[in-house]
């Protein structure tokens, strides 16, 4: 699918699922201090939240602290963070949108055992070189011993959750083969389309007035591509109405001046990109949905 006509999505949200090197349980213990009897502890308070997602905090050391890590990468990348719109609000959107996958994974059932979570610490920490290299790591990233388990948790819900969104797409779906024409005037493409109902040949047409050069020379074509598998609603549109040979009337965008023909129709497996693609959009979905419904509470302004 050529680049200029092919869709580019980027996934609205970053699920860092088990990428991390963990420490092993006897590491996590014994970096927490001893614990000691004594009478009457206090009511503990409360600790301050960035925001409450239906009754559960997203704390806001977790925010500020996750918040840290985005910058530090986005320097490391050689990105001023100035040139970043509203990123802090971003963040908290994200861990938000972690919290209602976790959420809805332990409504379906889905929880992380104890031994679970500590072989995927244990292993990470071995793929860091063992314990001591651990705990730098948490230094250098950020987290304390706490907040890196509760993250760590919550990733591997909110991945199970996400495998269970995805596990009724289908096989195969609707796709489109076609091809188009790009003019940049009404009136070139009324001359094109013209010579086209003089039986002139579409691919040839393409070759020779197209102003696509990623599909100009393959005769315009666009190759298959699924619903939404398009930057152009306005070419994707007519591919999908037209029956096989069929060509369109002049299609406008903000590309230009389009005529589109539909080569065949049917049901495809979806390429890796178009895969890809669908599954994010179904997790937005799922999550726009559970946003619709859920009681979230911002508290701080990022």
């Amino acid at each position: 699918m050529p680049a200029m006509t092919r869709k580019s999505r980027t996934l609205s949200i970053t699920l860092s699922v088990c990428t991390f090197a963990l420490v092993g349980c006897s590491l996590i213990n014994s970096a927490l201090p001893t614990a000691t009897l004594t009478p009457s502890p206090p009511t503990a308070t409360p600790e301050p939240a960035a925001a409450i997602v239906n009754g559960e905090a997203i704390r806001l050391v977790d925010f500020e602290e996750e918040t840290q890590r985005y910058e530090a990468a986005k320097l490391d990348a050689g990105i001023d963070l100035a040139t970043l719109d509203d990123y802090r609000n971003q963040v908290l959107q994200a861990l938000i949108d972690r919290k209602l996958l976790a959420q809805g994974a332990r409504t379906n059932g889905i929880l992380i055992e104890t031994s679970t979570l500590d072989a995927a610490v244990q292993n990470l920490a071995v793929e860091l070189g063992g314990n001591e290299a651990m705990g730098v790591w948490l230094a250098e990233t950020g987290y304390s011993v706490e907040s890196f388990k509760l993250a760590l948790e919550e990733d591997m819900l909110a991945a199970q959750m996400v495998e269970r969104i995805l596990q009724d797409l289908p096989e195969n779906i609707e796709q489109v083969h076609a091809r188009h024409i790009l003019l940049a005037s009404k009136d070139d493409a009324q001359f094109v389309l013209d010579q086209l109902a003089a039986n002139a040949d579409f691919g040839a047409m393409a070759r020779l007035y197209s102003r696509d050069s990623s599909t100009q020379p393959d005769g315009g074509d666009l190759g298959w591509f699924p619903r939404g598998g398009l930057l152009f609603p306005e070419v994707e549109t007519p591919a999908f109405e037209l029956q096989p040979g069929e060509i369109s009337g002049i299609v406008k965008s903000d590309l230009g001046y389009h005529i589109v023909q539909t080569l065949e129709v049917g049901e495809r497996q979806p390429s890796p990109n178009d895969l890809r693609d669908m599954q994010e959009q179904v997790v937005e979905d799922w999550i726009s949905t559970q946003r619709e419904s859920a009681n979230i509470e911002v508290l701080i302004t990022p």
